[in-house]
């Protein structure tokens, strides 16, 4: 696919950066935006050498939400055009029935996403970030829902997904106000993993990022495979059994192994790739 609005590369730890990259337009969401996203994640997520992404903005801002010309268009329509072929792809699909939609795709996801909130983030990019495995944000980065003041509903999930980061009656304040919230205080809220000054913002968003690749990917995955599927159910029982069966899978494979290893040599362990 040729990318027009979004850019993305890999490096030898085998952590992706992708970037929202329209900053002539501050990175506003597009429907091309919407669909160049989802071919890169798709690509990286079937690739077993990739063991993190990180999502940014290019410039000063990660995402601005939908664009306001594309707006402009829906005032006296039908309705919301999503403005994606049947044929695009859908990374992480098939993993649950829950997370075969619009954004919440990336909780399926087989390699963790971290959200480096770079600048302005609104709309549905704080639904990207919410629906995001970690998120980082830049000190004095300006985040809202904005809906509210759109005379819009709360989008893309995010009545499901913030009252479970920052609890209720944080989730009702954020979104029924549609305020302008810094990142520092969503900090406090539990929204961010971290918030970071500019000077120290890319180095440590990429230290966690270095963390994350050096452990097993297969661990990382069926970890995260448990966070989620453990949101969807309220059985602690059955989220001990399943665990106890995973450790007896996982105590089997390579990466056990040379884990073990590591531990008695006392050296980093060198997991290999995602399977």
């Amino acid at each position: 696919m040729e990318l027009k609005v979004t850019r993305y590369e890999v490096d030898a730890d085998g952590i992706a950066t992708v970037w929202l990259h329209r900053p002539e337009r501050r990175n506003s969401w597009t429907a091309r935006m919407h669909t160049e996203y989802r071919w890169i994640m798709a690509q990286l997520d079937a690739d077993p050498a990739v063991r993190v992404a990180v999502l940014t903005g290019t410039g000063s801002t990660f995402c601005v939400g939908a664009d306001a010309k594309a707006l402009e268009t829906y005032v006296g329509g039908d309705g919301f055009d999503p403005g994606l072929s049947h044929d695009v792809d859908r990374p992480g699909g098939g993993v649950r029935p829950e997370f075969d939609a619009d954004v919440v795709w990336q909780l399926g996801l087989r390699l963790p996403l971290i959200c480096a909130v770079n600048g302005a983030c609104a709309g549905v990019a704080m639904a990207m970030a919410a629906f995001s495995d970690i998120r980082f944000g830049l000190m004095g980065a300006k985040v809202t829902t904005a809906t509210a003041k759109l005379a819009m509903p709360a989008e893309y999930g995010l009545s499901w997904a913030l009252p479970r980061l920052i609890g209720l009656t944080h989730a009702a304040d954020v979104l029924l106000s549609g305020r302008i919230l810094l990142a520092e205080e969503l900090g406090e809220m539990g929204f961010f993993n971290g918030v970071f000054e500019p000077d120290e913002f890319e180095g440590r968003v990429y230290d966690y990022a270095r963390r994350l690749a050096a452990n097993s990917p297969e661990a990382v995955t069926v970890t995260k495979r448990q966070l989620y599927d453990d949101m969807l159910r309220h059985d602690p029982a059955a989220s001990v059994n399943d665990s106890k069966a995973l450790i007896g899978r996982l105590m089997g494979r390579p990466d056990y192994e040379e884990g073990v290893r590591a531990l008695i040599e006392k050296r980093p362990p060198r997991f290999g790739a995602a399977i």
